[in-house]
């Protein structure tokens, strides 16, 4: 491998765009340490030669590619990886709302903790955080020639390290907390326990006192309730001993009452039954007398119709002989005028042709107009014939 010390904004080829696109810019990702140009006062026990600077960032420039070509070459771990993420994949694929802050400890389930997902996420982080220390150093070694956010990254594993000691601990003095106040709570509980039960033995003695309390009060109200039913008794036979002949003349007259009214009551339902049979019989004949008024009246509207019909049809038949009358007076009258108008025309024609014969006959005797004899011009040949 050669030097890259020609530059200080080197991108290490091992490194390359994946990687860089992958770490990304310090301002976006804070898991990345910000590499300054130059350094400070502070950080001059971090500095190293350019020579040395360059040569431990060409070592760790090799390690890079080592670990980036065994990282690439594991290919069923990232397929493992690709399948137990597919879900969180699948939602960015298609813009599934994110939550914005989302803590590791709400997708790990307690109770199954020894899931191949969580190996295969713990492993990843891994190497993600050592590839990050690595290309992080290199970094730092090829710009700033010194170490520091090696140390920075070793202080913070350190400082994680500890909370988590600190954890532990306050975990236990939280435990040894817990443990008392259980210890409390149950002798709170057993306290609760034996006044409840104190309590409970002086509610059931109050309890069989009031029992007792209302057994008596219930035999002496059986009691009173016997001697207020026999007095009534007594005084009620002492009623009727009094009231005995009265009643049984009043329950006489009431049971004749009684009778006479029932066999009111069913003459009164015998007649009512009559006088029904008698309505409806009426009522019958009230609507037959309807109904056949009904079928009078409709056969005196149809003969009235037919009538009425024949009368139009006769008038319309005087209207229509009229008619024809009067067509055939006109027709006879027509035809007279015409035989009129043509014998006077023959008269006339006859008079003309015997007028016009008359004339020209004239005419042909006098020899006059066209009929006028016309001399014929004499040839010479037939003068000298003449002379001759």
């Amino acid at each position: 491998m050669s030097l890259h010390s020609t530059s200080r904004h080197f991108i290490p080829p091992a490194f390359g765009i994946e990687g860089y696109a992958r770490i990304g810019n310090p301002l976006t990702n804070p898991s990345v340490v910000e590499i300054k140009p130059k350094t400070t006062a502070g950080q001059n026990k971090y500095c190293l030669k350019y020579l040395y600077s360059e040569l431990f960032a060409t070592a760790i420039e090799d390690a890079i590619i080592a670990y980036r070509i065994l990282a690439e070459s594991n290919s069923e771990m990232r397929i493992q990886k690709t399948l137990s993420d597919m879900p969180i994949l699948l939602a960015k694929k298609y813009s599934v709302e994110q939550p914005a802050f989302a803590d590791e400890l709400d997708s790990i389930d307690a109770n199954n903790l020894k899931c191949t997902s969580y190996k295969l996420n713990k492993l990843n982080n891994d190497r993600l955080l050592f590839s990050d220390i690595l290309i992080a150093t290199y970094l730092g070694l090829s710009l700033l020639e010194n170490w520091k956010v090696l140390t920075d990254r070793n202080n913070g594993l350190i400082s994680i390290e500890r909370n988590r000691l600190n954890l532990i601990e306050e975990e236990a003095k939280n435990r040894n907390n817990l443990r008392e106040l259980m210890k409390q709570y149950r002798q709170q509980r057993n306290h609760i326990k034996s006044v409840t039960y104190d309590t409970n033995v002086v509610i059931e003695h109050l309890k069989s006192q009031v029992e007792d309390s209302a057994i008596n009060a219930e035999a002496r109200s059986r009691y009173m309730d016997g001697w207020q039913r026999a007095r009534t008794e007594q005084h009620v036979q002492m009623i009727n001993d009094v009231e005995a002949s009265p009643t049984n003349s009043i329950e006489y007259y009431k049971h004749r009452m009684d009778s006479e009214q029932r066999v009111h009551h069913e003459i009164e339902l015998l007649l009512n039954i009559k006088i029904g049979e008698i309505l409806a019989k009426v009522e019958s004949w009230m609507n037959k007398y309807d109904a056949d008024m009904e079928k009078i009246e409709l056969k005196i509207q149809h003969k009235q119709n037919e009538h009425q019909k024949i009368f139009d049809k006769r008038v319309e038949l005087e209207e229509t002989l009229e008619k024809h009358q009067k067509l055939i007076q006109n027709w006879q009258k027509f035809k007279d005028d015409r035989e009129e108008a043509r014998l006077f025309e023959e008269k006339m024609n006859n008079a003309a042709v015997t007028v016009q014969s008359w004339w020209r006959g004239l005419l042909v005797r006098l020899e006059l107009g066209p009929y006028k004899p016309v001399n014929k011009p004499v040839k010479p040949a037939e003068k000298k014939k003449k002379t001759k």
